[in-house]
């Protein structure tokens, strides 16, 4: 099972951005994923989940700024993320879980908030 996340870039404070995370070979379909972010100096954190059924819930620090999808059907999850602030600066990281205690992890996209 590969993770390839990706779409990470400079984006002004304010700004916009959307995370996509690839998988190959694991169907997503009927799977729980997330995503998490580590800033620098800091531990990695969870940012949001999203439930096979659609089901999503989010951080209080970026509820109601990122939205997490899914497309199973081309097995990737993505990540919008919108009014940009310096704190979310951050690699980030997609999280596939295939059964209680086996995850699977991408190797993270960078996101830096600056003007």
């Amino acid at each position: 099972v590969q993770l390839q996340a990706s779409g990470g870039g400079l984006v002004h404070p304010g700004g916009s951005l959307r995370l996509s995370c690839g998988v190959s070979g694991r169907r997503i379909g009927t799977k729980h994923m997330a995503w998490y972010r580590q800033a620098p100096g800091k531990e990695r954190e969870w940012v949001a989940r999203i439930l096979p059924n659609g089901a999503t819930d989010y951080s209080d620090s970026v509820k109601g700024r990122f939205t997490i999808s899914r497309d199973n059907a081309k097995n990737t999850l993505y990540l919008r993320m919108d009014s940009l602030k310096s704190d979310d600066t951050a690699v980030y990281y997609c999280k596939l879980t295939i059964s209680h205690g086996v995850d699977y992890w991408g190797k993270g996209t960078l996101v830096t908030v600056s003007s």
